[in-house]
């Protein structure tokens, strides 16, 4: 689905700035979903996305927010390979360039990448919980993204920095064939043509809502992987699995549950997502150049009928 360019090392690292400036953007609402979705309902800290946004700079300073973006920042470049790899060869290989393939494809790309995901968002939510409430914490468990892999893997082996890795499969497979099918939909939809003067802005609402979208459709499975990532942090588990986090998560605090934390993250997703997609528009135009590629790019091979605008739906999102 990417045309084959001379640029195309430089339209990666594009992409790949990107995605870096997104994750720098978008981790402070990343902070707060994860505090709010794993507080202790009978004694919580935090009232609230804002009031937990106040408290985290009051108690923790502005670097609060950012506790754990080693990790993602890490896996960044080893996610992007593999979710561009996947997806594009997973729709060269399906064939046509249509929703159900779209969903298909990023489906396909959600499921392999969850083998650098999920030992990722299990360090960034440790360090994440590190020092909750607390100007200069007494005692770090953690001194880094590293360290706490290290330290896991020591304590309890592969299966240690493994933890969540079905929740984690379970909300990134479908996450992203939502994703890819949201903004296929939408672009179809609203009728994103290369010469039309209003591209990126339709981009822009596009990428948005597919990431909301994506969101939306598995983020009661977001809140059980924060929950059991974050559990044994003091050395006692509360949860005995998957089912046994849900079934105490709603005796405790109801349906409710599953939506904590939601605000903060539909706050980031839109906007992330859709500079992620502009971005994405933008380094296209730039690598076939003024005059669409003459001399610079040669479209890949397309089936006949495939939509105008497939060539700018093979990017990952801002998950």
């Amino acid at each position: 689905m990417w045309p084959h360019c001379k640029r195309t090392n430089s339209n990666f690292l594009h992409l790949h700035g990107n995605r870096a400036a997104g994750v720098l953007v978008g981790h402070p609402f990343d902070t707060v979903k994860v505090r709010l979705q794993v507080q202790n309902a009978s004694k919580p800290l935090y009232r609230g996305t804002f009031h937990c946004f106040q408290s985290i700079i009051r108690q923790e300073s502005m670097f609060g927010l950012y506790k754990g973006i080693g990790s993602p920042m890490m896996g960044l470049t080893f996610i992007n390979a593999i979710v561009f790899g996947v997806q594009g060869n997973a729709m060269r290989m399906l064939g046509r360039d249509t929703p159900t393939n779209q969903f298909l494809a990023g489906a396909a790309a959600g499921a392999i990448q969850c083998v650098i995901c999920c030992p990722m968002e299990l360090a960034k939510t440790r360090m994440q919980m590190q020092g909750s409430g607390e100007k200069k914490s007494s005692r770090k468990m953690y001194k880094n993204s590293v360290d706490c892999l290290l330290r896991i893997y020591r304590r309890e082996g592969v299966r240690g920095i493994n933890r969540g890795m079905v929740t984690t499969f379970v909300r990134e497979t479908p996450g992203f064939g939502i994703y890819f099918l949201a903004y296929d939909v939408l672009t179809r939809q609203l009728g994103c043509e290369p010469d039309d003067r209003y591209l990126i802005p339709k981009l822009l609402f596009a990428g948005g809502l597919a990431g909301m979208a994506s969101w939306l459709s598995t983020y009661p499975v977001d809140v059980i992987k924060s929950r059991l990532q974050a559990d044994g942090v003091g050395g006692v588990n509360q949860y005995g699995g998957i089912a046994d986090c849900v079934r105490q998560s709603v005796r405790k605090e109801g349906y409710v549950v599953f939506t904590r934390g939601l605000t903060s993250t539909l706050l980031r997703a839109f906007p992330v997502n859709a500079a992620t997609f502009a971005t994405v528009a933008l380094v296209l135009m730039y690598a076939r150049g003024p005059e669409q590629g003459a001399g610079d790019c040669e479209a890949a091979s397309q089936p006949a009928g495939r939509h105008p605008q497939g060539q700018a739906q093979a990017q990952t999102s801002g998950l």
